[in-house]
């Protein structure tokens, strides 16, 4: 079961049974063994997984990082691919089997650095989407396309995915999707078309909900029908506060290097300040009106609008809602007054440096030479 796509409705156990999932991985398996990247959009369904030792990152809630993490995964398969391909192996367990003098035979390091640099273990990595509706209203296309290749070939380098959503519509869970995750579940659903989506047949629509399931197995169109284990929040609290108390999570500098926004680089987009009127003067921080307004495409749209909220000019993200405003025009022109000064005062200030160096160096180099004239004459 490499991969798994759940879905079902409000209040059917959707999010239990991705709780029970992440919990019994927690109670299975060392951080060594198991590394997971959750992205919830809801930003509280996974919260109470905050820290454990197992996260790569911190719990991703806005989309165009998500994005960045699946585009990641899928750089990270490939750079695996080669690594066993170096080590003469044809699956992560293999790979993991490998004693420290076999890594060192095959990888054949020249210097105790490059030594170093070979991984004694492969963790495998599980990346759980809670809403995968709010990632697909993003960029469909890219999201999809990462999505497809990450099921097609990740396997036997040990990355895996958990797909959830409530809404098991065709432009949700596409053809290509569904067609590259064989196992999947499905909880009680509104209309047989939804359970034709999820499973290739009807039965999802007459389920009780409450953890009621369908499961179908990899590989056959058989349909097992079960109860989802109920996980309460006590047990759960228990559970994360021992595993925090153990250790602290140790988290991967490259997917941390993701979560950082080039502040400059945006705001010296030449329509970073025409954008913002548009936003402060409609009172609407969304992508899509600055697509209309500037004629211009949805990365950059989406960047100006990252753009600002790191600089406080609109809230966090909310899924498919707007984000909100939290200043006027008026405020970012004293914002803007108010930066002006200090740009200005830093400018003197690191010209004022520069001028007392030239300085010291002119000082400095006459007075070289004024010892040196007079060790001269003494000579003479």
């Amino acid at each position: 079961m490499p991969h798994l796509l759940i879905a079902g409705t409000t209040g059917s156990g959707k999010s239990v049974c991705i709780n029970s999932i992440i919990t019994s991985i927690l109670m299975t398996r060392r951080p060594d063994e198991v590394k997971l990247i959750l992205i919830d959009p809801k930003m509280v369904e996974m919260a109470a997984f905050e820290s454990i030792p197992h996260l790569m990152c911190p719990t991703v809630t806005e989309m165009r990082r998500a994005e960045q993490i699946l585009e990641w995964a899928m750089e990270k398969m490939d750079e695996r691919y080669e690594l066993l391909a170096e080590a003469k192996v044809r699956n992560i367990a293999s790979y993991n089997k490998l004693t420290p003098e076999e890594l060192i035979e095959r990888f054949n390091p020249s210097t105790q650095e490059e030594e170093a640099q070979i991984p004694k273990m492969l963790p495998h990595i599980i990346v759980i989407i809670d809403e995968l509706a709010d990632l697909m209203m993003t960029s469909a296309k890219e999201v999809e396309s990462f999505i497809v290749r990450i099921a097609q070939k990740s396997r036997a380098v040990g990355i895996h995915l958990v797909l959830a959503t409530q809404r098991p519509q065709a432009t949700v869970v596409t053809g290509l999707i569904k067609a590259n995750m064989p196992a999947r579940i499905a909880f009680r659903v509104a209309a047989r078309m939804d359970s034709r989506i999820i499973l290739d047949q009807n039965g999802a629509e007459a389920l009780l909900g409450q953890g009621d399931m369908l499961f179908l197995i990899p590989g056959t169109s058989d349909l097992i029908r079960a109860q989802g284990a109920y996980l309460e929040d006590d047990e759960l609290r228990n559970i994360v506060g021992f595993l925090k108390d153990v250790a602290q999570p140790q988290y991967h500098p490259e997917l941390m290097q993701l979560n950082r926004v080039d502040v400059t680089a945006a705001q010296s987009d030449e329509l970073f300040d025409e954008a913002v009127r548009i936003v402060l003067e409609s009172q609407r921080g969304s992508v899509s009106l600055l697509q209309r307004r500037l004629s211009i495409g949805y990365a950059r749209a989406s960047r100006i609008i990252e753009m600002m909220a790191v600089a406080g000019i609109l809230g966090e993200y909310k899924g498919s809602q707007a984000r909100e405003v939290t200043m006027t025009l008026d405020d970012y022109e004293e914002m803007k007054r108010n930066q002006l000064p200090e740009e200005v005062a830093r400018y003197e200030d690191l010209s004022s440096r520069h001028e007392e160096n030239e300085n010291t160096e002119e000082d400095a180099e006459e007075e070289y030479l004024t010892q040196t004239e007079i060790l001269e004459e003494d000579n003479s």
